[in-house]
């Protein structure tokens, strides 16, 4: 006891100790509180260089936006959520488009005005699924699918397991049977796992599959309508409310045929397993009362259902129509605004979208009468069939086997055993037959679903054969001397096919451009012959209304020749490209101010031509832009340059492409009506000083002197027209009526002055009176 009672004597002093220790853990501390900062620095800094890294590398995607794969793919960079995902995208081969034009011949008339469920519609349907969306078995989406269907069947198993164990709990509550409840209690909980995660896979994998189809379909269509020369079908298509079809109506379509699939397969699938359980307690008589319950409500809900499919398709044209004019107000804001052309913009909106509404309204009025002969049957009628349905087997098959011991059976079972056992049986039952009515009523309600699929498919399919069944333009023929032929060629209007005329749903047509034009349409040039070469500058001149743009066309290719033995012979794409035109309209495209220079180049296309910034600064100072970069922020600046740049700018801009490309041939229409004339002409220098044959339509007889031919057309409406070769004579000739136009104009100013002084005496002051004026 004496060793407790006495503490043992420190070596070291208490005191001593304990500031050892706290100085040991002061130094711990601060080399910790020293190193704290210089971590988080660290850290910050890496974090910085991250965020550095990141931007630089979204900044590179959207300068990129792709590279050519060695297999003929392109990797997009697609930004998103502050970094750069890459997508690799396969284009649709024409051999593609060649086998897939005969599956989508042209649209009859009644099956694009009354769109139903019939072999139109399915013989539609199987060519947009089996040649677009599952063009293959071993596919992506064919695996969705059967992951789908997977989830679907284990959620009909799932439902009888459910229904099984619930007349399983109820009737150990009504036996008492405390651990029989509470292992049911503990399956039901148990068998709540699986039946959740497969509902959050149903609906997870339906909303996938409707992704994947609307992106290959997606795919699919751009290839088709931005198809390049001799196809054009963008420009030669003239299917109103081309936008709603490839976004919106896409998009509807993809949700309605996922969502479609699942509210027919599980519906189906839980009504024959349904089935098969209650007969065997329903007996043949109940069942067939069941099956009898079936067709009276198909045959009652066929007779009252509207046509969905129709409406659905005249819905989505009138908001196409109300989408489009909001386009248009946008894209023509400026001039709309010159015109003060709100008040009346306004009125043609409201007048689209109350056609909208009206039809809207028109189908919810036609819903109330639907919607409710629907509930009522399939709520209340289904509910009074499930409980007659239930009491067969009580009062008619199986009564003794079903009462046991009260109806005088010898089974030896006891009274609260037969109760028990036909709870459980009416549990179970009803809680099928129940699930056998919300099976039927998602299949009535699929039968709608399937007619809105029917005017979605109609309006797509249409789309599709209107796309399919625009014939290439004719080829042209490639001079290994680089030249530009017309020989014998008639210049016209292509006009609208005859056959498509009559498809029009409410103004809706499907009509594209015919190739071989109408004979009834007078040519606006007629018999032109002419052969430009390398050097040979040529100008088109004529009063407005002649055909010098269609003229332009033809030679560009947008435009098919007319004329049994005509022939366009085009300069070839070898070294550089061979022809390049410049709309009177400047297009500006979605992207940096680099973008508009380089157009239709890609950034990555113009990194392989090697050409540099320092090249592009020299081409923007020969057109007198040369201050934009630093203006607009630099070369990488994205605006939405049809609204910064100003019509002078934009045409200069033109001009600029022209000395990026650097083509053989130049047809210039009109593109320098708003630039001064001094601009103008040292533009056109350039341009003759790199290389390239002009050929310019303009009125303006400055521009005469900078071309060696000189093609008149008539505006009399006879077609005629006159080539000469312009020497120096023509060009004195130019030059003078230059001179006559301007002293023209100069006349004018004199009539201005004599007008004025007129004006002058009328409203100057009297003289004063003379001196011998005697005034009272």
């Amino acid at each position: 006891m004496n060793i407790f009672s006495k503490p043992l004597k420190p070596s070291i002093p208490l005191s001593r100790s304990s500031a050892f220790t706290l100085l040991a853990a002061f130094l711990v501390l601060r080399s910790r509180i020293l190193t704290i900062p210089k971590d988080a620095l660290a850290r910050l800094k890496k974090v910085a260089g991250v965020n550095q890294n990141a931007a630089q590398e979204l900044a590179e995607a959207l300068r990129q936006v792709y590279t050519k794969e060695a297999d003929g793919s392109k990797t997009l960079f697609v930004p998103y959520r502050n970094r750069v995902s890459k997508v690799n995208i396969r284009p649709t081969l024409p051999e593609k488009f060649e086998s897939d034009a005969p599956y989508f011949p042209e649209v009859p008339p009644v099956s694009r005005t009354k769109p139903n469920v019939d072999t139109n519609f399915l013989r539609q349907l199987r060519a947009i699924l089996f040649r677009i969306a599952f063009p293959k078995l071993r596919s992506k989406e064919t695996f969705i699918v059967a992951l789908h269907s997977f989830f679907l069947i284990l959620r009909t198993v799932l439902s009888v397991g459910v229904a099984r164990l619930d007349g399983m709990i109820v009737r150990d509550l009504v036996r008492a049977d405390g651990k029989g409840f509470l292992k049911g209690l503990g399956l039901w909980f148990l068998l709540a796992i699986p039946s959740t995660y497969t509902n959050s896979m149903i609906r997870h994998l339906q909303a996938k599959l409707s992704l994947n189809l609307r992106t290959r379909l997606s795919r699919y269509i751009n290839d088709l309508y931005l198809s390049s020369t001799p196809n054009l079908r963008y420009y030669r298509s003239d299917l109103d409310g081309i936008d709603q079809y490839v976004t919106a109506d896409v998009d509807a379509w993809a949700d309605a045929l996922a969502g479609l699939y699942g509210n027919i397969l599980k519906p189906s699938l839980d009504i024959l397993l349904f089935t098969s359980q209650l007969s065997r307690t329903l007996g043949i008589r109940g069942t067939l009362l069941l099956f009898g319950n079936y067709y009276a409500t198909v045959s009652i809900l066929r007779a009252v259902t509207p046509a969905f499919g129709r409406l659905a398709a005249v819905e989505a044209r009138l908001e196409g129509e109300y989408r489009a004019g909001m386009g248009r107000i946008a894209r023509e804001s400026e001039e709309i605004a010159f015109y003060n052309g709100g008040a009346r913009e306004k009125d043609i909106l409201s007048r689209a979208y109350l056609r909208l509404i009206k039809h809207v309204n028109s189908i919810y009025k036609i819903r109330i009468a639907y919607e409710w002969t629907e509930d009522y049957v399939i709520k209340y009628m289904w509910s009074a069939a499930g409980y007659g349905l239930i009491a067969v087997p009580l009062l008619f098959t199986r009564t003794k086997r079903s009462l046991g011991i009260q109806t005088g059976t010898a089974t030896g079972e006891k009274p609260d055993d037969a109760v028990a056992g036909r709870t459980e049986t009416y549990i179970s039952n009803r809680r099928l037959l129940l699930s056998l009515a919300d099976a039927g009523g998602r299949l009535m309600y699929a039968y709608k679903d399937l007619l809105e699929l029917a005017g979605l498919t109609t309006r797509l399919y249409t789309l599709l054969s209107n796309l399919h069944n625009l014939q290439p333009l004719p080829p042209s023929s490639t001079d290994s001397e680089d030249v530009v032929e017309l020989d014998h060629v008639d210049i016209g209007i292509p006009q609208p096919r005859e056959k498509n005329q009559d498809i029009n749903i409410d103004g809706d047509g499907a009509l594209g451009l015919d190739l071989q034009s109408s004979n009834q349409t007078p040519a606006l040039v007629k018999d032109l012959s002419l052969v430009l070469k390398e050097g040979e500058h040529l100008m088109i001149t004529g009063s407005n209304g002649v055909g010098k743009s269609s003229v332009a066309r033809v030679l560009s290719g947008l435009w098919p020749p007319q004329g049994t033995n005509s022939q366009v012979n085009r300069p070839s794409d070898k070294e550089r490209k061979g022809l390049f035109v410049v709309p009177q309209r400047a297009y500006m495209v979605a992207g940096s101010l680099l973008d508009q220079i380089i157009y239709p180049h890609s950034y990555a296309e113009f990194l392989e031509s090697g050409k540099t910034l320092e090249d592009l600064m020299k081409i923007l100072e020969m057109v007198y832009l040369a201050y934009l970069p630093e203006r607009e922020g630099g070369w990488t600046t994205r605006k939405e340059w049809r609204d910064v740049l100003s019509g002078g700018e934009k045409q200069r801009m033109g001009m600029a492409r022209v000395f990026y490309h650097r083509p053989k041939f130049s047809i210039l229409d009109e593109c320098t009506s708003a630039v001064s004339s001094d601009v103008e002409g040292r533009m056109y220098e350039h341009a003759k000083s790199l290389g390239i044959t002009l050929i310019t339509i303009s009125l303006r007889p400055s521009l005469m002197k900078y071309h060696t031919n000189l093609l008149t057309l008539a505006g009399d409406g006879s077609g005629r027209w006159t080539l000469s070769r312009m020497g120096t004579a023509e060009e004195l000739m130019g030059i003078d009526r230059e001179v006559i136009s301007l002293e023209a104009k100069l006349s004018e100013v004199d009539n201005w002055e004599r007008r004025v002084k007129e004006l002058d005496g009328l409203l100057s002051a009297q003289e004063p009176a003379d001196d011998d004026t005697v005034i009272v």
